[in-house]
């Protein structure tokens, strides 16, 4: 049984590009822990929006199974204003507690600063020093952050590691319909058609119906 922590900076972000693969891994029967690094709404809401936010969140790991959601609650947009320590200390606290041996994270070429940030923090919080370090650390995309990067081969999201989601794809749509602020109508890319899409895009590359793709940053040990 695999102990799994998925990162993310703000609400939702725990599931567009890994929702599938969350309930691939509560199906095999493993633990799944949620961290949301940000509080996600103080830059486009109202402040009473960030307990709407997470009990979103909580409903939607609800439907995937997932142990829990966690929420740090820093501020949204403001990452990169914080000592990087601060969030790598968070992060890590974390880490040191759940003892993963997968974690889920953004991929460092996201335009959005704060998915980034976390990228680095979590790539330091999981480094491989001692004996309880992640074996795997795997990198989602984040639709409507990752594909909207500059176009640098050095930041681009090529994926090498693919999980079949075709027996979990409506439990992803499901799960993410409950973030009723963050969805967008089609064809926005966190759009509910947008995501099907993509997933059946990603299952084409590997010869099924639907699929998530990962970076890897450490597979293994």
């Amino acid at each position: 049984m695999e102990n799994v922590l998925v990162i993310a900076a703000h609400p939702d972000d725990e599931l567009l590009g890994v929702a599938g693969t969350i309930a691939r891994h509560v199906a095999d029967g493993d633990t799944v822990t949620c961290v949301v690094c940000s509080e996600g709404a103080t830059t486009r809401y109202e402040a009473s929006a960030v307990t709407e936010l997470q009990a979103c969140g909580r409903r939607a790991a609800a439907v995937l199974g997932a142990r829990e959601v966690r929420f740090l609650g820093m501020r949204d947009q403001h990452l990169d204003a914080l000592p990087i320590l601060t969030v790598i200390q968070a992060i890590e606290a974390v880490v040191q507690e759940v003892a993963p041996t997968i974690v889920y994270s953004h991929h460092w070429g996201d335009v959005n600063r704060d998915h980034k940030v976390v990228n680095e923090a979590v790539m330091v919080a999981c480094r491989p020093v001692g004996d309880a370090y992640p074996r795997s650390v795997l990198l989602f995309e984040t639709p409507s952050s990752t594909e909207w990067s500059w176009p640098d081969p050095a930041t681009a999201f090529v994926p090498q590691h693919f999980v079949d989601i075709s027996t979990t794809i409506e439990r992803k749509l499901e799960a993410m319909a409950c973030y009723t602020t963050e969805l967008r109508p089609a064809p926005h890319p966190r759009s509910l058609d947008a995501l099907r899409s993509r997933a059946a895009y990603w299952g084409q590359i590997i010869g099924r119906a639907h699929a998530e793709a990962f970076v890897v940053a450490r597979q293994g040990r």
